[in-house]
């Protein structure tokens, strides 16, 4: 494809997407098509010729659209923002179009310089504590996602406290981790992963709000240690995914520090609302932490794949993760003056994903970000009155932020119903969760083009549903 061929093909894929997302509303927002009906419609085997471009794009709007649920859709109300905008598109296009490969400064200088700084931008804009600013020993990377980060984070906490025995030799000690019981399930992935063993998480109780209870993991923690076990690494949320709650951090952090825990904080959901001054109580107490991390690709009109991780002590966790083979050495990684992100994460490649930061945060400023999250955390707090109105539902959760947990009062088989009902209707897209063991929908309003008429709109549609069972 020459660059005039690219430039006419690439005019039709911007058509199409633009043309999508003014027509978006028109589709149903999860996907109607039954398991292995995209594959059947496609050939068993790859074709042995070229085939023009116009026929792959009406391909793509015949097989493959129907078989996507529409994750942008202002009615997309499930799970959890996965929000993009024109302006994380345009950008993300620009490093699809370099084909960056940023592993070291010295292979994209920019790449690295231009990461470090919307790192520290937004570690600012968030009011996060100086030391996670790469002008202190510490500093953000980004991640393809907050597992990555978690996962990251607990290897550096298993080599400080196995004084970085366990890289070169394997675990030779009993150490153990904690998060509640409404933790990610990314952190006993991670422990399974850095063989620790699923066995040495402890899930903590939970509270009348669904937070951590600190108490109970100071309980927890000196009673592995009197079993002999070393209390490694705690994963608090700010922010679950099931409802949105908010562990203490200024509780949990004292027990942390008292039995040398690394405090490891996950924000992915819900972090961006720190943008706005009046929803930064969600990270009350973070100054305790060893890392934190955030998705802008979730509620910060940032395209899938963005997490912000940052650590306070960048050299543990580049202790834990550098390997030097000979044909990465150069100049300027020796000279100690230039970051090589390659040794703060898993893999050894990364994409150019900055780009697509700099160009929301250009594009929106910070002003208009916080405008687009208060009217979300808004719209849901209006949700939420409705709900407590109607004398047919219940919350089953507070709502401090952008998520609401309700539920119909005549029980689990009327909210399963009534969840199918939605669902199958296209109209909208909820999903559920289990909250004290009752059967309980989620309506989490992040999506870009969501607005108040939306969320209006799916209210009476689940008024309507209710009203038929």
């Amino acid at each position: 494809m020459d660059p005039e061929e690219f430039r006419k093909h690439g005019h039709d894929v911007v058509d199409w997407i633009a043309d999508y997302y003014q027509r978006i509303e028109s589709f149903p927002v999860l996907s109607r098509v039954k398991p292995g009906d995209v594959r059947a419609s496609l050939p068993a085997e790859a074709p042995r010729g070229g085939e023009p471009f116009e026929r792959i794009l009406q391909d793509f709007d015949k097989l493959i659209l129907p078989g996507v649920t529409h994750w942008q859709s202002p009615n997309f109300f499930a799970y959890f923002p996965s929000n993009a905008s024109g302006a994380s598109i345009l950008g993300d296009l620009l490093s699809s179009g370099l084909g960056v490969q940023g592993m070291l400064w010295a292979t994209s200088p920019a790449c690295t310089e231009l990461e470090t700084l919307m790192l520290d931008w937004l570690a600012r804009a968030l009011g996060l504590p100086e030391k996670f600013l790469s002008t202190s020993k510490g500093g953000g990377v980004i991640q393809d996602t907050a597992s990555s980060a978690t996962l990251c984070a607990l290897l550096a906490a298993r080599e400080q406290a196995t004084s970085f025995e366990s890289n070169r030799a394997g675990m030779q000690q009993k150490l153990c981790a904690y998060t509640s019981t409404q933790g990610h399930s990314a952190t006993e992935k991670a422990i399974g992963v850095a063989g620790i063993g699923r066995d040495f998480l402890r899930l903590i109780e939970v509270d009348e709000t669904f937070a951590m209870n600190a108490a109970a993991l100071a309980r927890a923690m000196q009673q592995d240690r009197e079993s002999g076990l070393i209390p490694f690494f705690v994963c608090a949320t700010s922010g679950t995914t099931s409802s949105n709650a908010i562990d203490p951090l200024r509780e949990i952090g004292p027990a942390c520090q008292e039995f040398g825990a690394w405090l490891h904080v996950d924000s992915a959901m819900s972090g961006t609302a720190a943008l706005c001054p009046q929803f930064r109580h969600i990270n009350d107490g973070l100054e305790y932490a060893d890392s934190y991390c955030f998705n802008p690709h979730k509620w910060m009109f940032t395209n899938f794949d963005c997490d912000c991780f940052y650590v306070a002590d960048r050299k543990l966790l580049i202790q834990t993760l550098s390997v030097l083979p000979e044909y990465l050495r150069n100049q300027a990684s020796e000279s100690g003056a230039v970051i090589d992100y390659r040794d703060w994460q898993i893999p050894l490649g990364r994409r150019f994903r900055s780009l697509k930061l700099w160009f929301v945060l250009r594009y929106y400023g910070i002003e208009g970000l916080q405008f687009h999250i208060r009217e979300h955390v808004r719209i849901a707090q209006q949700f939420a009155s409705w709900v407590s109105d109607d004398a047919r539902f219940e919350l089953a959760a507070p709502v401090p932020l952008n998520l609401v947990c309700f539920y119909l009062k005549s029980g689990d088989e009327a909210n399963e119903r009534l969840l199918e009902a939605l669902n199958r209707s296209g109209d909208l897209y909820l999903t559920h969760t289990r909250l004290n063991g009752r059967f309980t929908l989620r309506m989490c309003v992040g999506q870009t083009n969501t607005t108040e008429r939306h969320v209006e709109r799916a209210w009476r549609r689940i008024q309507e549903e209710a009203s038929r069972l």
